[in-house]
Formats: structure tokens, C-alpha cells, sequence
């Protein structure tokens, strides 16, 4: 499992904790730190076995050399770069089986999204300033683009952040959010995936 954007590893341990090789890469060497340091407490740290950290800026993805990986985890990442399909697009051949994505977004399906400023000295921003928030549209077509296979779930999580009617204004200030599972095969018909946007969904 390759985990793009790890931060403090919030996430890293499920994997772990389910006997995953996991690699993570994260720019922020503070992130890091903590990363390192919580994990090794907890004994779940084995550089170069089953737990590889690299350091490194997503913004520039290109520099970094990484074998391909099962499953690409890439939660909480992409509006933070200011080019997230530069990153869906160098993470695709590194991914032989799963792409696992959740992002803010525009509510607005018809615009290609907009430019963010972000607070760059803020450990959980954007390291260079600079964030993206794109629609789903544009984020479903890249996938689709990218994979044989791109679904959305069928219901949202109990989060206002994650709407259930798209079809209204985004509200003044709050974020919206979206998940995104891209595969190389197709998977099992089931009634909790979809292979199009909807504007209404209910809650999980």
C-alpha cells in the first residue's frame, strides 16, 4: 500500500494494523517526526521491512522513484497541491490495483475548479501556499482516464462536509468533500458504489 500525503499517519495504522507493507510519503519533516515517533512507540515501526517512509514534495512527484504498489491511499491530499491532476496522473502507474481518494472540492460541476490560498507555515496546509479545489466532474474524468474502472460511494458519511444535494449553492465558507475509488478491474456489482456522480445521495 502506497499512502500518498500521510501526515502524522492518522491513517497509516489501519493498514498496519492489518499486516499491509505499507510506504508512505509526506513533504513535512515535522509530520514526519511524529509519524516516526508515535509509530515506533507503538513497535509499528520497521524501516525497510514492512514500513518505508519517504520525504518529499507531491507538488513535484516526478522526482520520486517508487515501485508499483497494490493499493494508492490518497486521502486529504489533493486540494492541498496546486496541481492535483499532476499527481493522479503520475500515481496511476504506480498503482496495480486500487486507488483509494478522498478531496475538497466545487460544488460546481460546470467550472474547473479553483485556486486556494493556503497557510503554508500551517503543518496540515499546503506546503507551498497554494491548494486546489476541483470538481468531481473533473476528478471522476481524470480517473476514468487514468483507470478501467472509477466509482463514487453510494451514500455520504455523517459529516456536513460531505452534501447529499449537490444541485444546491455550496454554502459561504464550508468545505465540501468527495470520495473516489478507481480500479483496474471492474468490482462486484454492489449497491454501495456507483459508476456516475449523483446529485443526491443519503446518508450512511
Amino acid at each position: 500500500m502506497l499512502e500518498l500525503g500521510a501526515g502524522i499517519g492518522d491513517h497509516t495504522t489501519f493498514f498496519l494494523d492489518r499486516g499491509c507493507k505499507v510506504t508512505v510519503v509526506e513533504g513535512r519533516p515535522e509530520n514526519l517526526e511524529i509519524l516516526r515517533h508515535s509509530f515506533a512507540s507503538e513497535k509499528k515501526w520497521v524501516e525497510g521491512t514492512d514500513f518505508t517512509v519517504i520525504q518529499a514534495d507531491l507538488d513535484e512527484p516526478e522526482t520520486l522513484k517508487i515501485e508499483p504498489h497494490e493499493i494508492v491511499f490518497c486521502y486529504g491530499l489533493l486540494y492541498h497541491l496546486n496541481n492535483p491532476f499532476r499527481l493522479l496522473k503520475w500515481a496511476a502507474p504506480l498503482c496495480t490495483d486500487l486507488m483509494l481518494c478522498e478531496t475538497c472540492v466545487t460544488y460546481d460541476d460546470t467550472s474547473r475548479g479553483v485556486a486556494v490560498k493556503e497557510n503554508a507555515v500551517s503543518p496540515t496546509q499546503a506546503m507551498n501556499g497554494v491548494g486546489a479545489r476541483p470538481t468531481r466532474r473533473h476528478i471522476m474524468a481524470a480517473l476514468q482516464s487514468l483507470f478501467s474502472h472509477a466509482y463514487v460511494p453510494a451514500t455520504q458519511p455523517w459529516h456536513e462536509e460531505f452534501p447529499t444535494d449537490w444541485t444546491l449553492q455550496q454554502p459561504q465558507g464550508q468545505a465540501a468533500r468527495a470520495i473516489f475509488i478507481a480500479s483496474r478491474e471492474p468490482l462486484a456489482p454492489s449497491p454501495s458504489l456507483l459508476d456516475h456522480l449523483p446529485d443526491h445521495y443519503e446518508r450512511l
